[in-house]
């Protein structure tokens, strides 16, 4: 396969993982500042930040209020990182590779772009904004039923499973990050009844808390919610699951180009250096320092991929 057209299955399945994520986590946001109105500025910037895009939201409004926050995360077509931005860049990567794709596939995205556009033509008001959030998630998984139910198992499926899953473990990773050093206003918070809202938070931005309950029971504790969303390969948005499958598409690349990739190998050395800590060791030396090299490792495997299958050549 054409390294252009690897790269555009990739990312086109990266913009539209980062969307849907973007959209849990605005979700996440918007029901603690609505129960809990007294925090909902700090709630928003949280939100911000955990998205990264601090600086890029600062140089547009001056306040962290509800409509700047939803209007820039979701409508701002000037901002690269806003949903719509991200499902038109989609929708581009998936006319550049139309011909890899099914029609169910190609029709889905082309779908969900038009759907959005007219959905977020004019600003949300509070009162729709859980329609509306929940209308970006369904069309994403309109698109992923369509990858799953229609296409091959071949290398274009394995480029944009790498895609979808190199996305997910960075979100998934950030909104545990952010625990500590946004959401929490203070150390004198930790097990506090707002400590324990603040780790529902996280469970519900991944789509987590149903699965969590059904494993652990209904009363969160940072280091076991940790523990199920960095270490537990059943769940589908943890790091350890993320890693399994991108290990698992660049097998098969492997074997389908009969040629082991210096990615495989630095995917593979990643998932046995993590397989070898456990919760408390990461609590021990600190989940800060954890999740910030995980990303940091997660982004050097995802330049390291473009590089090997020369997305840009």
């Amino acid at each position: 396969m054409l390294g252009k057209t690897a790269g555009g299955l990739y990312w086109m399945f990266r913009y539209l993982e980062r969307s849907e994520n973007t959209a849990r986590l605005v979700d996440a946001g918007f029901r603690i500042a609505l129960t809990h109105s007294s925090v909902a500025e700090d709630e928003w910037k949280s939100v911000i930040s955990t998205a990264g895009q601090k600086i890029a939201f600062n140089e547009r409004h001056d306040r962290y209020t509800s409509a700047n926050v939803v209007d820039f995360l979701l409508r701002d077509i000037s901002h690269p990182a806003s949903i719509m931005s991200m499902t038109e860049a989609a929708r581009s990567n998936a006319r550049m590779v139309r011909t890899a794709l099914t029609r169910e596939v190609w029709e889905a995205t082309n779908e969900c772009c038009m759907v959005l556009r007219s959905l977020l033509e004019k600003p949300i008001a509070d009162r729709d904004l859980p329609f509306a959030l929940r209308t970006i998630r369904q069309h994403s998984a309109l698109v992923r039923g369509a990858l799953h139910g229609t296409m091959l198992r071949n290398e274009i499926f394995n480029f944009a499973r790498m895609g979808t899953f190199i996305e997910r473990a960075e979100s998934t990773a950030r909104i545990l990050d952010v625990k500590y050093y946004v959401l929490l206003p203070s150390v004198s918070f930790v097990g506090s009844s707002l400590d324990n809202v603040q780790w529902e938070t996280i469970l519900r931005s991944v789509s987590a808390a149903t699965a969590y309950r059904q494993v652990h029971g209904s009363e969160p504790a940072a280091q076991t919610i940790a523990d199920f969303l960095i270490f537990d390969k059943r769940m589908p948005r943890s790091l350890a699951f993320c890693r399994s499958k991108i290990n698992s598409n660049l097998a098969y690349l492997a074997d389908e180009y009969n040629e082991r990739s210096a990615c495989l190998d630095l995917s593979e050395a990643m998932s046995l250096r993590m397989a070898e800590q456990s919760i408390d060791d990461v609590f021990e030396h600190g989940l800060h320092y954890f999740i910030q090299d995980f990303i940091r490792q997660n982004n050097i495997l995802s330049h390291k991929i473009e590089e090997d299958f020369r997305f840009n050549g």
